[in-house]
């Protein structure tokens, strides 16, 4: 019963973290990350990393970017891939340049150094789809760029770490890798097209309590799975169940209460669940190697992806908004550093470096956004009235 107790804390504590941080004119979900790490292992030890909590923690990040499809402006999606792609990539190849320097500075092989690069290319997004919608930003065309450079660089830094593990030996077959996610994206653009709408239908007169809503987490699920069963992150196929979900007829009945079940439990979780992942245990050893590595995985990120929304005729400060969208390397860069941990690509105190690192970019990239947001807004109202 221990836990129960933990989530009373967990759901206690992110919604007055929330309040404060919006009160003190921040997002909302910068307090959530901070008040993990107090109520966390690291500080007052209120709460456990258990698996208990992971689990809940994967579900919640799943249903917000399940979410996060629902209410994509799909025709501002289609027009935006140009930029999404401009973003994707060249917030991929700086960091990847960089980060190999930085490998080769710290006396890394060629190999361990292009993983180093390599992982300080990936990015996650769920973080900044909350921020997103707290700034109204969700289905600008800032945030279809956005959403639409994560679908890449996920993509693209899966693929390129699977050629990067068959260099180093491993036993890796990269044209399986390729077919695997080319096949999950045709199958899963098709099923979003043809079969959702058809699940849907047939869930809605089903004699049972919340059949449509049902249907809708069913179809979230399933496509997370398939995604995560190809190499493909399970919350881009949440992201595509969401986007097929958002054509028919269904959508608003089930982004009202997907919402109402995220939000109360599962999103908490997961935005707390980052900060009690925290250990700063040996962190003074490392101090200067922390903060050169987390300067550079916010600089590297933010100008690249920025330099790429420049390229696509963003303003200054939207680029820059962008740019720091991009900047959390979230779950997505702790799977990639937990594999090369265990290929010993990077050893254990570099891993637990860059957990903190990792963790330093997702703390900042809420009240980034909103700064250079807001200087968007506030250079947008200047022109109007001008």
């Amino acid at each position: 019963m221990d836990f129960i107790f933990e989530l009373a804390i967990i759901l206690l504590a992110s919604k007055i973290a929330g309040d404060i941080s919006v009160k003190l004119g921040q997002p909302s979900v910068l307090g959530k990350l901070l008040v993990g790490i107090l109520i966390g292992p690291a500080v007052l030890g209120l709460v456990s990393n258990t698996s208990t909590l992971e689990e809940l923690s994967q579900i919640g990040v799943i249903l917000l970017m399940f979410i996060a499809g629902l209410e994509t402006d799909i025709d501002g999606f289609k027009h935006s891939w140009k930029a999404s792609t401009s973003v994707g990539l060249s917030g991929i190849v700086v960091p990847f340049f960089f980060g190999f320097i930085a490998g080769v500075i710290m006396n890394m092989s060629t190999i361990e150094a292009s993983f180093l690069g390599l992982l300080l290319s990936a990015t996650s997004v769920s973080i900044s789809v909350q921020a997103l919608k707290e700034l109204n930003k969700m289905q600008s065309k800032e945030g279809t760029a956005i959403l639409g450079a994560a679908v890449i660089d996920d993509v693209v830094v899966i693929i390129a770490l699977a050629f990067l593990m068959s260099l180093a030996g491993g036993d890796v077959n990269l044209s399986i890798i390729i077919l695997k996610k080319v096949l999950f994206f045709a199958g899963a653009i098709l099923a979003a097209w043809k079969l959702v709408p058809w699940i849907l239908t047939k869930f809605a007169p089903l004699k049972v309590t919340e059949s449509v809503i049902s249907g809708g987490l069913i179809i979230c699920f399933l496509f997370a799975y398939m995604a995560e069963l190809t190499g493909v992150a399970a919350i881009i196929g949440a992201y595509i169940a969401g986007l097929g979900i958002n054509i028919t007829k269904f959508k608003h009945e089930i982004l009202k209460k997907a919402e109402t079940i995220s939000y109360s439990l599962f999103v908490p979780v997961f935005f707390i669940s980052i900060g009690v992942k925290a250990s700063f245990e040996g962190i003074s050893q490392h101090l200067s190697t922390i903060i050169g590595l987390s300067i550079l995985a916010i600089l590297t990120k933010l100008i690249g992806a920025a330099a790429g929304a420049k390229l696509a005729k963003f303003s200054w400060f939207s680029s820059l908004g962008i740019g720091a969208a991009m900047v959390s390397r979230g779950e997505v860069a702790l799977i990639i550093a937990a594999i090369g941990l265990e290929s010993h690509l990077i050893s254990q105190d570099l891993f637990a470096i860059l957990v903190i690192v990792v963790l330093v970019t997702t703390i900042v990239t809420p009240p980034m956004m909103k700064y250079f947001f807001k200087k968007s807004q506030s250079q947008k109202d200047i022109k109007i009235t001008a």
